[in-house]
């Protein structure tokens, strides 16, 4: 019976800007558990090589094309998977981009870029998604936050603003939804071994400071995200909502 709490055969996730990194790694768990998974992103030839390497692992996976900072283009994209995939079961907001520059030489045009991607993007196809669950009464939003949420670093504080939005807009969405049967919640993820962060694994002076900084004393796996992920899309969470899980190595409890 326990084990039934976390299978998702029948149901179907939206992972955005999953062609690489953590959003395909969420997808690929969110399918091992049983989900029908919906890659988003923008270049279609990387979600469909993406793709195929799911339905090797027999995980049933579409592509939806679509840039989520465009919000005309999120409501269409969320419209067409609900007619023609099915209803979005559970949306993981995984999307998002890194630019870093000391801030007082950080260009607006680049802040502006930052906030579309990692902010706007997280507000529209939350909505859009949003009001097709609002109608049914149930789903599941997890949104893709970060230990910049909580603690800065020099050269990214407008990354640290945007996931510290992301963490508050978390909480807003579970106040606003969670009366019509919503659960809103976010994955906090520390240092993890992706195409985002290569230019610090690459680097040796960086990866000894974070084995020291780190309790656990390495970098994380995706794969170590995707617990995290079933759980709360899974029936093991029905009275979570609002929270915030942080996957970080222990990183936020010392100093």
């Amino acid at each position: 019976m326990s084990l039934k709490l976390f299978d998702l055969s029948g149901r179907t996730a939206l992972v955005t800007g999953s062609g690489q990194g953590i959003g395909f790694s969420l997808a690929e768990g969110l399918g091992r558990a049983g989900a029908r998974v919906v890659l988003n992103g923008r270049d279609g030839a990387k979600l469909d090589t993406a793709a195929e390497r799911l339905r090797i692992e027999a995980i049933e996976v579409e592509t939806a094309v679509f840039d989520v900072t465009d919000q005309a283009a999120v409501r269409a994209g969320v419209d067409r998977i609900e007619a023609e995939v099915g209803p979005i079961d559970i949306l993981v907001n995984n999307a998002g981009i890194q630019r870093r520059a000391p801030l007082e030489d950080y260009p607006a045009e680049t802040w502006a870029e930052i906030m579309r991607a990692n902010v706007d993007s997280v507000f529209f196809v939350g909505q859009a998604v949003a009001k097709h669950m609002i109608a049914r009464k149930r789903g599941r939003i997890i949104n893709i936050a970060s230990l910049q949420a909580q603690a800065a670093r020099y050269s990214i504080a407008p990354y640290t603003a945007t996931k510290g939005a992301v963490h508050n807009l978390t909480k807003g969405m579970c106040t606003d939804w969670a009366r019509h049967g919503l659960q809103i919640n976010a994955i906090g993820p520390g240092y993890f071994e992706t195409p985002l962060n290569q230019a610090l694994v690459d680097d040796p002076k960086f990866t000894e400071w974070l084995k020291v900084r780190t309790p656990t004393g390495r970098w994380g796996k995706v794969e170590e995200l995707q617990g995290a992920c079933i759980f709360l899309a899974s029936d093991a969470a029905t009275f979570v909502n609002g929270q915030i899980v942080y996957v970080d190595g222990g990183v936020l409890a010392t100093l």
